[in-house]
């Protein structure tokens, strides 16, 4: 992995993972590009993310998609759900499986257990659990095994199944989960995959150092990495037009990072915590292919809040993104947009438009995850309210 580091820009490195994230263009409807947009699989551990991940890479992306006969839940890295592209099962669960005798015997041996219980069968995590006597969430181990599948809504308990091990070799698969981490992270380094991955820092350190001549070195504004070497033709290209707006969920693949990433990602480190929570992840807001803000969802109500004033242009874009997501809504909605400071609005009724209401930011945090205070009783589930609380004036 020797050789001259090539020197990366922050604007290089951003504009290379949105392009090869598909979030400057959204790809066509199909298999296919269901696939790319989840060539590093799409975390789907809060209710609806994997969808939203999907709608902001994909066009005409249905509510309905994950049933999608090409699309299947696991848990993978970290043991986390995720959603991941059939065919590419065996890479997000066989290429995590421990190399330590120890941790394999484990994952072997609950997935075994598990396959004569369910006897084929479909069964509630918690039901799998009791029946084996373990703890429901031990069950996370066997994913490993690639035998694994699940189903979680985020109402209830997932179901869990077993499926035919993948006939692919282990280690090859550890190689393919670091090349797509790779080529959606880069440039990154073997810390950054450990912590993704969760797997022991060696374990990592060894995967890049057997990728050997297919990685490239390069330098960056946080610090030394690695990229694909097929991908330093990208990285160094020109930035190309940005989309207008893109709401990405908490834990997208944009945004699922770790230390110095973030720092690049978002220089500012008050903003930094405001994304990156103690608790919860909000949304990010992407405007221009920056992250300008957050976002969050509670039922019928969105509350957008970004970190600088938007144009018009960009009002209409967030509004335009938050109305096209795949979720329930009416065909018509009252617009009420507010300028910053003016308690006055002006409203017309436009088909597939949102309510638009500033919130000064003085009122907290707490005031912008409640429901939108325009949603009148009895119309909860009818109305995506949008909110966009207006920041101090940068």
């Amino acid at each position: 992995m020797a050789g001259a580091r090539l020197e990366v820009t922050r604007a290089q490195i951003l504009a290379f993972r949105r392009r090869v994230g598909a979030l400057d263009e959204r790809l066509p409807p199909g298999e296919a590009s269901l696939r790319r947009a989840a060539w590093a699989v799409l975390q789907d551990s809060m209710p609806r993310a994997a969808l939203l991940s999907l709608h902001a890479r994909v066009a005409a992306v249905a509510p309905s998609v994950s049933e999608d006969p090409s699309l299947v839940q696991l848990w993978g890295p970290r043991y986390s759900v995720f959603v991941v592209a059939a065919c590419d099962r065996a890479v997000f669960s066989l290429g995590r499986l421990p190399e330590d005798a120890r941790g394999r015997q484990r994952a072997e041996g609950l997935a075994s257990r598990l396959q004569a219980v369910l006897g084929g069968r479909r069964m509630a995590c918690g039901e799998a659990g009791r029946a084996l006597n373990v703890h429901p969430n031990s069950l996370r181990y066997a994913a490993a095994t690639g035998t694994v599948l699940i189903r979680w809504d985020g109402a209830r308990q997932p179901a869990v199944w077993t499926v035919p091990p993948p006939e692919v070799d282990a280690h090859e698969a550890c190689l393919e989960l670091a090349r797509r981490y790779l080529h959606i992270y880069g440039p990154t380094t073997p810390e950054a995959f450990a912590r993704w991955a969760g797997v022991p820092l060696r374990h990592a350190a060894a995967v890049f150092e057997a990728l050997g001549g297919s990685l490239a070195p390069v330098r960056t504004a946080v610090g030394d990495a690695w990229i694909l070497a097929e991908d330093e033709a990208a990285c160094r290209a020109a930035e190309g037009p940005a989309a207008p707006a893109r709401l990405l969920p908490s834990g997208d693949s944009f945004l699922l990072l770790q230390g110095a990433d973030r720092a690049l990602v978002v220089p500012d480190a008050e903003r930094r915590r405001a994304l990156w929570t103690p608790r919860v992840w909000p949304g990010g807001l992407l405007v221009g292919g920056e992250v300008a803000g957050t976002w969050r969802r509670a039922d019928a109500a969105m509350t957008v809040q970004p970190w600088r004033r938007l144009s018009r242009a960009e009002r209409d874009a967030v509004a335009a993104e938050a109305q096209s997501l795949p979720l329930p809504a009416p065909p018509t909605r009252r617009v009420a947009q507010k300028r910053p400071g003016n308690r006055r609005s002006t409203g017309s009724t436009r088909p597939a438009s949102p309510p638009v209401h500033p919130r000064p930011a003085e009122r907290g945090a707490e005031a912008a995850r409640r429901p939108a205070s325009t949603a009148r009783p009895g119309r909860t589930g009818e109305h995506l309210a949008l909110r966009l609380a207006r920041l101090a004036r940068l």
